[in-house]
């Protein structure tokens, strides 16, 4: 599950590229924090909020669209700087920056909670102990598992930036493929029904 691209991943390979590996691995501690926010309000029953209340599931939804759209726009407009541009050239976002373009991210996807809220309630079992404990323990393994993988695409990402560098039409075919696919992911949640 967490080799399907998404926008933590699509945000992680375009740092990696354009900013290096170790811009990406701040971004990615920024990720973590945003799936552990979501595991937190699985663990004490408050996504349920999102899914009993129609308004905010749509609310939650709606800023993720916007932000995924904003992505889509930073991709293609006019003197914006291509995804795999050579990193050396780029003005380099500070830390704390990375940290929460990432953390955002992640804490506005709502298919992250809805994804929790569906998933974790088929390995709880009350008579095993603390639902919250074990909630938290599958959450903190989910976790574990999206870093290591998270990593590993990051670090393979950065290397084929130099390719990328040599072969011009590639640099521009892929700032107009990135905000098409920012653009596909905000229209895909944007007509995605929740329940």
């Amino acid at each position: 599950m967490v080799l399907t691209p998404g926008p933590n991943m699509i945000y992680l390979v375009s740092r990696s590229v354009t900013q290096g590996r170790k811009a990406a691995m701040i971004s990615l501690g920024g990720v973590a924090c945003g799936l552990l926010f979501h595991i937190t309000l699985v663990s004490f029953g408050l996504t349920t909020i999102l899914m009993a209340i129609p308004y905010a599931y749509t609310i939650l939804k709606t800023i993720g669209v916007i932000y995924l759209l904003y992505l889509a726009w930073q991709a293609i407009k006019p003197g914006g700087r291509p995804v795999f541009e050579n990193a050396g050239a780029l003005k380099y976002d500070k830390p704390v920056k990375l940290f929460s373009m990432g953390l955002f991210t992640s804490m506005l996807n709502p298919k992250i909670a809805v994804f929790y809220m569906s998933f974790f309630p088929q390995f709880i079992k009350p008579e095993y102990g603390s639902i919250l404990v074990q909630s938290f323990t599958l959450g903190f393994i989910q976790i574990l598992m999206s870093f290591t993988i998270n990593s590993m695409i990051i670090f393979s990402a950065a290397k084929v930036t130099r390719w990328f560098s040599a072969n011009p039409k590639w640099v521009r075919a892929q700032k107009w493929f990135m905000g098409s696919v920012f653009a596909g992911l905000a229209l895909k949640m944007a007509l995605d029904k929740g329940k």
